[in-house]
């Protein structure tokens, strides 16, 4: 058993590897200031703790309650919000990230799990499915302020001994994605079909997504809790599926009879994506499990049944 911070465990994806983490036994905290998360998903054996991470409140938490590990999701997600606000980007991801790892290093916490990300952080010039050895080229701030947060981990590395480990995640799906932003374009569509609403394509849709179901990143997270080195891994299918097409499964999956409609690109948007996971089947004895098709099935289902 582990004493384990989860930042932005309110959220998609904090809550359920916050849940996991609960189901095996461990000590879990959570903490996040409910800007896009849910109270209810915390799960009911975690304390929690409603704070922002830049606030000091939020550095003497981990100075006082002192984990072992800090499994880090709290963050500004959106890519437009950082092409339009840069500055907000990199307070949030940026700075706000640092007062975490400042607090860790003065409370001898062992380990940093990040979740950065592999959508945004190669560019559009890097070879498919890019590896951890492409030298990235993130064409938004959301992905500059990623990759940033990975570099100040490998100095905390080599100052103070934390072991980093930073998975960068494709395009994450499934159960409790917000609708409402414009992360989730799975969970958007849904919500446009399952309300009888037109759903909007932003460009031509043939911009491509590798699409991996949440399961498979709480997996990975709990691989990583037992790695017990430093590392960057992809977490990706290897797959490229087009909006498009998401749109057209899932308006099958609905019975809808609303076909695609086209809306402007949105600015920085990366053109093409997927991840080469072959380092974290490696390493950490990963590898996705759950099929696009099944993922998307199970998602409207928890849609549908308000979960």
């Amino acid at each position: 058993m582990q004493r384990i911070l989860v930042t932005g465990g309110a959220g998609f994806i904090g809550s359920h590897v916050a849940d996991a983490l609960v189901a095996r036994g461990h000590e879990v905290a959570v903490l996040d200031n409910l800007s896009t998360g849910r109270r209810e998903f915390v799960p009911a054996a975690a304390p929690f703790f409603p704070l922002d991470i830049k606030e000091e409140a939020a550095a003497h938490l981990i100075r006082e309650w002192r984990p072992q590990v800090i499994i880090h999701h709290a963050a500004q997600m959106s890519v437009q919000v950082s092409v339009a606000h840069p500055e907000l980007d990199a307070r949030e991801n940026i700075l706000g990230s640092l007062n975490l790892f400042e607090a860790a290093a003065r409370a001898g916490v062992a380990k940093i799990i990040f979740a950065s990300t592999g959508g945004a952080i190669y560019g559009d010039e890097a070879p498919l499915p890019a590896r951890e050895t492409t030298i990235p080229q993130p064409e938004c701030p959301y992905g500059i302020a990623k990759l940033a947060v990975e570099h100040y981990l490998h100095f905390y590395h080599r100052e103070h001994g934390i072991i980093p480990i930073s998975l960068r995640y494709a395009n994450v799906y499934g159960p409790r994605q917000n609708g409402q932003g414009e992360a989730g374009v799975v969970a958007i569509f849904i919500e446009k079909f399952l309300a009888d609403q037109q759903g909007v394509i932003n460009g031509d849709g043939l911009q491509t997504r590798d699409f991996v179901f949440v399961e498979d990143i709480v997996a990975a997270n709990l691989l990583a809790l037992d790695y017990p080195a430093p590392g960057v891994f992809n977490i990706g299918t290897g797959r490229e599926t087009d909006i498009l097409t998401i749109y057209r499964l899932l308006q099958r999956c609905c019975g809808s009879p609303r076909g695609p409609v086209y809306g402007p690109a949105k600015p920085g948007e990366q053109r093409r994506s997927s991840l080469d996971a072959t380092l974290a089947r490696d390493r950490l004895g990963w590898r996705p499990r759950v099929s696009l098709e099944d993922g998307l099935a199970r998602t409207l289902a928890a849609f549908q049944a308000g979960i």
